[in-house]
């Protein structure tokens, strides 16, 4: 019986500190967000870009046009790479994330435990999730990025950087659906560089105002206006 309670016991407690590192973690991102990066930015100057940061509660991603006088996104990311890139197809989606998670899990019903820790463990390679988009399939979790242009040539940067070597290339056969396809990228995913700690760091670099981490989505979109 002295051997079952001491057990039980060490359980208990490395159930606690495990409950206070995940309250540590949780709490440290959300304090964050009311002392953000950037606080005072102004508007962007004329002319600018009409970007966006699209959220599905769990993961981010950017949006930007598709073509500007900055980029046109098709040249490095061709249209060919896409089983099948929608007419009016007038914004491409950004998102960065665990090769793994990307490519086992289209959805939500697909996550398993051993998938998601595999994920926070950081072994894993990281891919670039990119989809070309209509404005009517933005959805709920749309918020708006007003984009001076040395502000988007920055974030230009900083997708670029993400391709090894600057350069896009494609995952064979690997689609969600017909307008999607996924990159090679630089990276390792783990509990301190999530898709959203991705997605802040490039905003960030920016000048844009968000929280200074960013491992949720929240902590990205907070000082972001919403869609109307």
């Amino acid at each position: 019986m002295a051997f079952v309670a001491r057990w039980l016991r060490r359980f208990s407690l490395l159930l606690l500190g495990l409950v206070v590192l995940i309250g540590l973690y949780a709490g440290t991102a959300f304090a964050l967000v009311f002392w953000p990066s950037h606080a005072k930015t102004s508007a962007p100057e004329t002319p600018y870009v009409d970007a966006w940061v699209l959220s599905n509660g769990v993961h981010t991603d950017y949006v930007f046009p598709v073509r500007s006088t900055l980029i046109d996104w098709r040249k490095l990311f061709p249209l060919a790479d896409f089983p099948a890139v929608p007419p009016g197809a007038d914004y491409v989606a950004l998102g960065w994330g665990d090769r793994e998670f990307y490519l086992h899990t289209p959805t939500w019903a697909d996550l398993t435990v051993s998938r998601a820790l595999g994920a926070l463990s950081g072994r894993n390679r990281s891919l670039l999730h990119v989809s070309y988009l209509r404005r009517d399939q933005f959805g709920a979790g749309a918020f708006r990025l007003p984009l001076s242009m040395p502000q988007y040539l920055r974030l230009i940067e900083h997708v670029r950087s993400t391709l090894p070597a600057g350069q896009a290339t494609p995952i064979a056969g690997a689609h969600y659906n017909a307008q999607d396809a996924f990159y090679e990228a630089n990276g390792a995913y783990h509990l301190f560089e999530t898709c959203n700690t991705w997605t802040g760091r490039g905003l960030r670099r920016a000048g844009v105002t968000v929280s200074r981490w960013t491992p949720f989505d929240f902590t990205v979109t907070w000082h972001l206006q919403p869609a109307p």
